[in-house]
């Protein structure tokens, strides 16, 4: 049995400053750790989606940690909320900080869709954090997004009544993948989030409008990957977009019959190679 068949999550937790406890999965890499992976997800997501790549890598010696935002996946206090976008960018500072007091390593933050507006976000507000910054298929410009009327709608309850709810605009599964048994899996996920408040949904067009001053503070070596056939995100502004960052290294590729969550592909060793050969050639694997 394959290395990577074996090596399974321990689900852990990590207390926030403010109290709040958020749980993650944890994946030990196989040998000596060359790099420690702390991954980020999408807004209806969680780390359970992300099981079999995170595996991958670590059984190719990454540490990885995968952390599930406060309110989403398997964390249910205050479901579908966040104080703002500061607190979830704290969130993360504070784990990967916590993770470097205990053992030292060069820290590639790994961002997927919505999370990738935290990813890119983080470099600005906690500048040195991370060694490298991959985006997977990320969320800064939104095919899908809130009407306008949605939008005034969303902007009002988070002035009058924050904790109202609202349906996040991602209900059809083939809009992740077009692999009949993941969208059988994503329609059935009971950790998916559907619904969000709105002083989250608020807090999201915040960091929308943050993540474009950006550019200039994403200083590290950046992967872009995209998914040719994505429906979720427009993939030409990206690319523009990220090559406006100040980084020297700057890697685009482009899967181009690929869906939007690569982790549900016919086969997802296609990007995984990728991103591993990308890993690799900036942080040398002693087990190449």
């Amino acid at each position: 049995m394959s290395n990577e068949t074996t090596i399974g999550a321990q689900v852990r937790t990590f207390g926030a400053s403010d109290g709040y406890c958020l749980c993650y999965r944890h994946y030990a890499p196989v040998g000596s750790a060359w790099v420690r992976v702390v991954c980020l997800h999408g807004i209806q997501s969680h780390s359970g989606w992300y099981d079999y790549s995170s595996r991958r890598l670590a059984a190719a010696g990454c540490d990885v940690y995968y952390l599930d935002r406060r309110g989403s996946g398997l964390n249910f206090a205050a479901r579908g909320d966040a104080p703002g976008m500061r607190r979830l960018l704290l969130d993360v500072a504070e784990f990967i900080g916590a993770r470097q007091a205990e053992v030292k390593l060069p820290v590639v933050v790994c961002a997927c869709s919505w999370g990738g507006k935290l990813g890119a976000a983080l470099c600005r507000f906690r500048p040195g954090i991370a060694d490298g910054l991959v985006l997977i298929c990320p969320g800064f410009f939104p095919r899908v997004r809130p009407s306008l009327v949605q939008r005034l709608a969303i902007v009002a309850a988070s002035l009058l009544a924050p904790g109202r709810r609202f349906t996040i605009p991602l209900t059809d599964p083939a809009l992740f993948t077009a692999v009949p048994r993941w969208q059988e899996y994503i329609a059935r996920d009971p950790l998916a989030l559907h619904r969000a408040t709105a002083r989250f949904l608020r807090t999201s067009f915040l960091l929308d409008r943050d993540v474009r001053r950006v550019p200039r503070y994403v200083t590290v070596p950046t992967l872009l990957l995209l998914a040719g056939q994505d429906r979720i995100v427009h993939n030409d502004r990206t690319a523009q977009f990220v090559r406006s960052f100040a980084s020297a290294d700057t890697t685009i590729h482009v899967l181009p019959h690929a869906h939007h969550t690569l982790e549900f592909e016919p086969d997802p060793e296609v990007f995984i190679a990728v991103l591993l050969d990308w890993l690799r050639k900036r942080w040398a694997s002693p087990v190449g």
